[in-house]
């Protein structure tokens, strides 16, 4: 074996081993989720969007599968299921660097050897990974005592108490997350959603995003914007007529500072198909999917937002 090509063969084990080590670590970029359905409803998957303080509440509806609203609860749910579903390596990231360090060995061992310069070679690298690990942890535990402020003897033997946030934190009377005031809307309210539920079935039933945009937060016009996309690039478009509302009443309402929540269930039935585009309604191609002739019902929840004083803005949309 030539020097370059024993050099090489040194540097790309070296960055193998890295890479088990710093595995761990990697963050795993997942695709997002399919979406079904139609009508306006179609505008990002089942259920989307965000009810402030209660997103991640159970409304007697779908939970929101697509929301910008931070969820403390499902971040730490995530992060203990990963910890507990997780490999034996990925749960003790420290006994994973030590594996990698005795793989350098075997690696430079199989490259060299079973000679003096093998062994030295795979010693100093095992001894380099232990050091580092060792450098890790003691800063890890001087930033623990550090910003976490453990109890340590004062001067004259007397010792630091524990922090009251600490034991309230504990204490099993704790208070609840925030979740905003409890108000009521009246039956004026109550219109200006049913006349918001009849626009954006039809700015959908347009494709009309600049319509969309004025009837709901932006967070939202997101969603629809995107499904709006994907039904135009495989030629389709969905429509929506005869939009009769059955049943509209007002579920819970609520404040947080400056903003006011309402949501609403909304059941109601219109006639809604999927055509292709750049079709003639006699071609025996143009309708894709559902009936023109029939109506369909849908039951969802919607939930609205306004700043104090402002217009109502569609905020969230979740079935039933």
């Amino acid at each position: 074996m030539s020097r370059r090509s024993s050099k090489w063969h040194i540097v790309l084990s070296g960055l193998f081993c890295l890479t088990l080590m710093l595995a761990p670590t990697l963050a795993e970029a997942r695709a997002g989720s399919s979406h079904s359905g139609s009508g306006a409803s179609s505008g990002g998957g089942s259920s989307f969007g965000s009810r402030g303080s209660r997103t991640s509440e159970p409304n007697k509806a779908t939970p929101l599968a697509r929301t910008a609203t931070p969820t403390p609860a499902g971040a730490l749910g995530g992060a203990a299921a990963g910890a507990a579903g997780g490999s034996f390596f990925q749960r003790h990231p420290f006994l994973t660097g030590i594996a990698g360090g005795f793989l350098g060995s075997m690696v430079f061992s199989h490259l060299f050897g079973s000679g003096m310069m093998a062994s030295a070679f795979g010693g100093l690298f095992t001894i380099l990974i232990i050091g580092l690990l060792i450098f890790l942890a003691i800063r890890l535990i001087s930033s623990l005592m550090a910003g976490r402020g453990f109890a340590f003897g004062r001067p004259g033997g007397m010792t630091e108490p524990m922090p009251r946030s600490l034991g309230a934190a504990a204490a099993p009377g704790a208070p609840t997350t925030y979740r905003g005031v409890d108000t009521t809307v009246g039956d004026a309210d109550l219109n200006a959603f049913q006349s918001i539920h009849a626009a954006v079935q039809d700015g959908w039933s347009e494709a009309d995003l600049g319509k969309l945009r004025q009837l709901m937060t932006p967070e939202m016009v997101g969603y629809f914007s995107e499904e709006l996309t994907r039904n135009a690039s495989q030629g389709v478009q969905n429509k929506v007529s005869n939009v009769n509302l059955l049943k509209g009443d007002i579920s819970e309402s609520w404040e947080e500072g400056d903003l006011q929540y309402a949501t609403a269930l909304m059941r109601w039935s219109a006639i809604d198909y999927a055509v292709r585009l750049g079709r003639n309604p006699n071609d025996a191609d143009f309708v894709v999917s559902g009936n023109p002739r029939t109506p369909v019902e849908a039951e969802e929840m919607w939930t609205f937002v306004r700043r104090r004083g402002g217009n109502w803005l569609l905020s969230a949309i979740q079935q039933v």
